[in-house]
């Protein structure tokens, strides 16, 4: 039986960075959920769809295909055959994916696929709502989690290093804002799961917070969870 790992939290905690080297220490396999919501975000603004038009909606969706595969063990998302593993992560794609992904139609493409992967493999899934909704039975559960000045912090420092201008103010208020309507949305909203364990890495290097996740997933699988 496979061995999964589900990872929640709002945006900017670190839970992809985390993940990817959590999974790779355990020998895990790390799926990116956020970067399928982002490539049919990109999808989505490809073919200048409304989203809030449900029939627009379904129409456009059925012309999008996402797949995933992986290259020397790195997650590589795929949108109609073309890797746009590097064309998913700007600002507007981002605001676009928080948006679409409260859509029921969206959530329902992939979930199916994220699932299959974990039946079949020890995974390491992160996202929004994937030990509440997409994988209610993983054997580990954990709430990655900062306050928000530390996430805007975080973004805002990144962002300068790749020489792009920001408002540090602005970036906090527009986390703010995607808090909200992730937490507040109609279809799986963000939320601790109650078997969930949190962790806030506000004061915690990403060295530290790898660390606590992998002692929890050890501990849980030298118990014989999911034997």
């Amino acid at each position: 039986m496979s061995f999964n790992i589900a990872i929640d939290g709002p945006a900017g905690a670190g839970k992809s960075t985390i993940a990817k080297r959590a999974a790779k220490e355990l020998s895990f396999i790390y799926v990116d959920t956020g970067a399928m919501y982002r490539a049919i975000a990109l999808g989505l603004m490809r073919s200048d769809t409304e989203i809030e038009d449900e029939r627009l909606l379904e129409q456009a969706l059925a012309g999008i295909e996402v797949t995933i595969d992986y290259r020397d063990g790195v997650q590589q998302v795929y949108l109609n055959g073309e890797n746009v593993s590097g064309l998913i992560r700007t600002e507007e794609v981002s605001a676009m994916t928080s948006a679409c992904a409260a859509k029921p139609q969206v959530r329902a493409k992939l979930t199916d696929l994220q699932r299959d992967l974990a039946r079949r493999e020890n995974v390491l899934m992160d996202g929004r709502d994937i030990g509440t909704a997409i994988l209610p039975d993983a054997q580990l559960k954990i709430y990655l989690t900062a306050s928000v000045r530390t996430r805007a912090e975080r973004r805002y420092k990144e962002l300068l290093e790749r020489g792009e201008n920001c408002s540090l103010a602005e970036i906090e208020k527009e986390i703010g804002e995607r808090d909200y309507r992730d937490m507040h949305r109609e279809t799986a909203p963000l939320k601790q799961a109650e078997d969930a364990v949190l962790v806030d890495s506000s004061d915690m290097t990403i060295e530290e917070v790898t660390a606590r996740i992998i002692q929890l997933a050890r501990e849980r699988m030298e118990r014989g969870y999911g034997a």
